[in-house]
């Protein structure tokens, strides 16, 4: 394991960044995820094979910040004026994307080549961020809520193991009953 440095924003690092990721990504779509090279993906991106080593260890520490990267939301949960239906939303287009064979490969790849752990944990900021959004709405409409970590724990952990290891059954009314579930006595 190497370590990965630290990066600033903007400048060469991040142009290195940006050409790296957009080649994973055209390459991944173009031949499929099996026909990556750290030299092709170095030479799509216009850097040296060392500078893929340099920066993320392998081929599957730089598949997992990929994934890491492609699965940061760009958008804010949908404000829909109650926080059932925004948890509710939120849910299923949490569920429809991670369950998706993209979302799967994604989930994995950032678990695999993420030895310390890192990757993961900024995967489940992710998720927090999105559902603090939806709690403070709801606080400030005046609702009560539980806490980020009840939902992390009765929504998308169960929805993670599912996807994980236990597919079926990954639709809407799932993801609407562990809501129900996490907002019960609320």
């Amino acid at each position: 394991m190497s370590p990965k440095p630290m990066v600033r924003p903007g400048g060469r690092s991040a142009r290195v960044q940006e050409a790296v990721h957009a080649a994973v990504r055209e390459l991944q779509a173009e031949a499929g995820r099996s026909a990556l090279t750290v030299p092709l993906v170095a030479a799509r991106a216009g850097v040296t094979p060392s500078t893929i080593y340099r920066r993320w260890g392998d081929l599957q520490e730089l598949l997992s910040d990929v994934a890491v990267e492609h699965l940061r939301p760009d958008t804010a949960p949908e404000e829909l004026g109650s926080l059932s239906a925004e948890l509710e939303n939120w849910a299923e287009q949490f569920l429809e994307e991670m369950a998706s064979p993209a979302g799967q490969s994604y989930v994995r790849d950032a678990l695999l080549g993420d030895p310390d752990g890192t990757n993961a944990g900024q995967c489940s900021t992710y998720a927090a961020d999105q559902i603090r959004v939806i709690l403070d709405r709801a606080a400030e409409r005046g609702e009560a809520a539980p806490d980020v970590e009840k939902v992390l724990d009765q929504v998308v952990a169960p929805m993670m193991y599912r996807i994980l290891f236990r597919p079926g059954g990954l639709d809407s009314a799932y993801a609407h009953r562990l809501v129900r579930e996490a907002l019960e006595g609320y």
